[in-house]
């Protein structure tokens, strides 16, 4: 008996729950709201499982509402800084750039639609087909933004090219 796409996004949302979480972790950086965008996520995939047409694109569709809420809480609160965070230690000249500044750090000072190419494509080991559909965004665009992100990271950390 065949399953349900109902049945078959319930399958692959309780299979890769903590996947979901690292994503969301990595652009709200805080693990209660993290958990709050992968519920919210998951409530509206849930209530729009009919939408899907496909169901063999369950991952990129899911995806894409995952990194939309993700995106969507980031941006409702990255204007909310902590006191201890307002005034950041003065970096030490001398200094090697790599050990000042973290890759995660980097990866904050991208756009938005560069953080969402890196982390899909390294964090969540999607390929870059995948990704282009879970960013409505043609190939060739992820794979110049892609390029384009892994430049300006290398040139934040100090890495030789």
């Amino acid at each position: 008996m065949e399953q349900t796409v109902y049945q078959q996004l319930t399958d692959y949302l309780v299979a890769h729950q903590e996947d979901f979480y690292r994503l969301a972790f990595s652009y709200v950086k805080n693990r209660d709201a993290a958990l709050d965008v992968v519920q919210e996520s998951i409530v509206k995939a849930l209530a729009k499982a009919d939408t899907v047409r496909r169901p063999e694109y369950i991952k990129t569709w899911f995806y894409r509402i995952l990194l939309n809420e993700s995106m969507n809480h980031y941006r409702r609160t990255r204007r909310l800084v902590p006191l201890e965070d307002a005034a950041p230690e003065a970096a030490d000249p001398r200094g090697d750039p790599a050990e000042r500044l973290d890759l995660y750090d980097a990866i904050e000072r991208l756009e938005p639609r560069e953080q969402a190419v890196i982390r899909l494509r390294f964090f969540e080991d999607m390929k870059l087909e995948e990704i282009a559909r879970v960013t409505s965004t043609n190939l060739n665009t992820v794979k110049s933004r892609l390029y384009k992100s892994l430049r300006k990271l290398r040139e934040l950390t100090g890495e030789e090219c």
